[in-house]
């Protein structure tokens, strides 16, 4: 049996020219120069911490400088010691999420 590793394909440039920002403005809310995301634009592989990060900033639109410590702490708990209610919370945050929107 092998195992293959599915990687995740966002097309950075096109999440960019929707949203109507410049590589500039788009890449240095994750901390990545403008030469850096101009590369990963143009097919060079991008790190899964960067994938994520481009997710949940221009995707997701979470506000990244709002998330504390503290609340990452959490979270690795809940994931390591309580899976299942990790799940739980995370299901009922995304349905209370699409009846607010």
């Amino acid at each position: 049996m092998s195992t293959v590793k599915t990687i995740e394909k966002i097309d950075a440039r096109e999440i960019r020219r929707k949203l109507g920002l410049n590589q500039q403005q788009f890449w240095s809310t994750l901390g990545v120069t403008q030469s850096g995301g101009s590369r990963y634009e143009s097919g060079r592989n991008m790190p899964k911490p960067v994938r994520e990060l481009l997710r949940l900033v221009h995707v997701e639109q979470v506000d990244i400088k709002s998330i504390k410590r503290d609340d990452w702490e959490v979270v690795e708990y809940l994931k390591s010691q309580e899976p299942e209610l990790f799940k739980s919370l995370k299901k009922s945050a995304r349905s209370h999420a699409k009846k607010a929107a």
